[in-house]
């Protein structure tokens, strides 16, 4: 079991983010991932004086900071969103954050679901079938413009012809992850195109059987269902009151899977993760960052999977 920390943009500073992520790497954690958000993911905060539920850091930025500030986790997305940008832009991006992490960077990819974005920007938001097969062709070209010498493709919402992406990424196969746990497309797509899959709060029960979907999506398609990675975001908090601090309206919603309580009952929630097939837990911060509340975790629970 490896463990990491998902740490979210809104309503924070870089300086902050920073500070945090040389202690994530400090306490001996494997990975660090940011979200891909022009605004935050709810609108709790205001009082400072911005417009309520628009702050949030750009993601390709963020993740170059990641890349260049750390030195020996893995550099994640959770997730890019497909329709944001054009696959030639995230294969050039990424190939280039690889060489600036020495060979550390994993791209997740998923469908989007920010209608405020999408319609704040003038950006069409088409039906999930849709943004799923924007997400299909877009992994499709970011593995063949990484991996290929000459990439062509042709698509419903893409085309490639005889396209280049140089330098290739120091890792002979940077990894990609599909995002969601959409069980008819999203996972189909996982089994089919993907190194790896995140899915976020979901509690144990409904992670294995989503693992077992995946498992018959990669029966379907020929694939050995343990060439792909499979994680989770769970939130982290040591009472109640910073569950409800850090999550609000949708603390419910997330308490199924929430790391919560003792250091004891947060060993035994990730083991029934690792029992229902999960590789990799990824705690999931949002601002403000409970920074003693990790480093506790990371004294406490993080050992225990050393």
């Amino acid at each position: 079991m490896r463990l990491g920390v998902h740490t979210g943009l809104q309503y924070t500073t870089t300086d902050e983010l920073q500070a945090l992520w040389r202690r994530i790497e400090e306490l001996g954690f494997d990975w660090i991932s940011i979200w891909d958000h022009f605004y935050s993911g709810d609108a709790r905060f205001g009082a400072d004086g911005l417009r309520s539920g628009t702050h949030s850091l750009e993601a390709v930025t963020t993740q170059t900071a990641v890349a260049t500030g750390t030195t020996r986790v893995r550099c994640g997305s959770l997730v890019y969103c497909a329709l944001y940008r054009h696959p030639a832009v995230l294969a050039n991006t990424m190939a280039t954050l690889d060489h600036l992490s020495h060979g550390r960077v994993t791209l997740g990819l998923g469908a989007g679901w920010h209608q405020a974005e999408f319609e704040a920007y003038g950006l069409e938001f088409p039906p999930p079938a849709v943004r799923l097969r924007v997400l299909e062709e877009a992994i499709q070209c970011v593995r063949l413009l990484l991996t290929e010498e000459v990439a062509n493709f042709e698509g419903e919402h893409f085309r490639l012809v005889d396209a280049h992406c140089e330098p290739k990424p120091l890792q002979p196969r940077l990894p990609l992850w599909v995002g969601g746990g959409g069980e008819k497309v999203t996972l189909r797509i996982a089994a089919t195109y993907a190194d790896g899959w995140n899915v976020a709060f979901v509690p144990p029960d409904a992670y294995r059987h989503k693992v077992e979907v995946l498992g018959e999506h990669c029966a379907r398609v020929g694939r050995d269902p343990s060439t792909i990675e499979k994680t989770v975001n769970l939130p982290l908090a040591w009472t109640e009151e910073d569950l409800a601090e850090q999550f609000a309206g949708i603390a419910d919603y997330v308490r199924p899977a929430a790391l919560i309580g003792s250091a004891e009952q947060m060993i035994d929630h990730i083991g029934q993760y690792a029992d229902a097939g999960a590789e990799t837990v990824i705690v999931a911060l949002r601002a403000p960052f409970d920074v003693d509340a990790l480093v506790r975790f990371g004294e406490e629970v993080l050992p225990a999977f050393g």
